[in-house]
């Protein structure tokens, strides 16, 4: 596999731009962006249960899911989830710090190609203050990164001001606005990597994506941009949950 697909969706706990609950429209948004790496947020079951919608969602996308809580919202696990096709290798949970409603970022170590790839999806407060050291703590995840790709919903309305901290470790790929899915103006979904990797980014605007969340699917296409690298990407270990091995 020489290219690989990702793709980050904050789908509004399956809440579409008509207000309505429809699961079954994210899924079918999944199924035809065919990635093999999701990141997913604001993942939450308003009928049945996450385990239930993340199966659901792992039909759709022919991938593993991992789903990580950030809170409990009306009696409802809510966070991020990764739906990921690849072997995973490892699986990290990262809390971040700030007041208001709990933030983390989850981790999966995958083989590529047989070459580990961190891929690192999170969701970042709506406060400039709290983002700031929120991007700091991933800052620290990823110093001197190699191989890392981050990715999701990073609230920034004003170009960078609060993602300052990455921008001597990792690329902000350009990318296209996603907020709101029906007339996208504000570009608060990115994509960050490591600069031994391409990384070329679009959105998915067809009728079905603009409905089914208030965020349009941030999707791309990343390549190595040197020879294949067979040294293993270093995983920060301060503040990390083990999860299960997938």
């Amino acid at each position: 596999m020489s290219v690989l697909r990702i793709a980050s969706w904050n789908i509004h706990e399956c809440s579409g731009s008509d207000r309505r609950y429809a699961p079954a429209r994210i899924a079918q948004v999944l199924a035809s962006i065919d990635a093999d790496v999701f990141v997913l947020q604001e993942v939450s079951a308003r009928q049945g249960n996450a385990d239930e919608l993340c199966k659901r969602f792992e039909d759709a996308a022919g991938a593993s899911s991992v789903f990580s809580p950030t809170f409990v919202k009306h009696g409802r696990p809510f966070g991020n989830a990764l739906l990921c096709r690849l072997p995973i290798l490892a699986e990290l949970r990262h809390p971040l710090p700030g007041r208001g409603e709990p933030r983390n970022a989850l981790e999966l170590v995958v083989d590529w190609d047989g070459c580990p790839l961190r891929v690192i999806g999170t969701h970042l407060a709506l406060r400039a203050h709290q983002r700031r050291v929120q991007v700091a703590r991933l800052a620290d995840l990823v110093d001197a990164a190699r191989n890392t790709v981050l990715l999701g919903d990073f609230n920034e309305w004003h170009g960078r001001a609060s993602l300052d901290a990455l921008a001597p470790l990792l690329d902000d790929v350009p990318s296209p606005p996603t907020f709101p899915s029906l007339c996208a103006v504000a570009r608060l979904d990115r994509i960050f990597a490591s600069r031994d990797l391409r990384v070329v980014a679009g959105s998915r605007r067809d009728r079905v994506a603009r409905m089914a969340s208030d965020h349009l699917p941030l999707v791309a296409a990343v390549t190595r941009t040197q020879a294949r690298l067979s040294e293993k990407p270093r995983a920060s270990q301060a503040g990390n949950e083990p999860g299960d091995l997938r």
